[in-house]
């Protein structure tokens, strides 16, 4: 790895919880429609094929980015993904989905 090379972090529930209300991270979630819909992180935006065209092109590449999907797994892949497009501060989400709602069963929108 060279020095220029960028690579995604990860974030713990912990961290993110601790910013959720403070709007510190955009949030997107790469989980289906249906898993999505039925809850999914506080203002996460559900990036799917479809919706990342309109996400790259509204997006601001100096914000940091959380990853998260089913168990922290996807996300990764996702998370460089984001990187390979030149966002500069991306985080894959430890456990994903399911452990946010193992962890923070309250802090779930629908």
């Amino acid at each position: 790895m060279s020095e220029h090379e960028v690579n995604f972090k990860h974030l713990s529930i912990a961290q993110l919880q601790e910013s959720v209300t403070s709007n510190t991270y955009v949030v997107v979630d790469i989980r289906d429609e249906n898993s999505f819909q039925a809850g999914h992180i506080p203002n996460a935006i559900h990036l799917t094929n479809e919706t990342m065209a309109d996400f790259l092109r509204n997006a601001d590449f100096d914000a940091p980015v959380v990853v998260c999907c089913y168990h922290g797994i996807s996300s990764q892949q996702a998370a460089q993904f984001l990187i390979s497009q030149d966002f500069t501060d991306v985080y894959s989400l430890d456990g994903g989905f399911t452990q946010w709602q193992a962890e923070c069963p309250d802090h779930i929108a629908v």
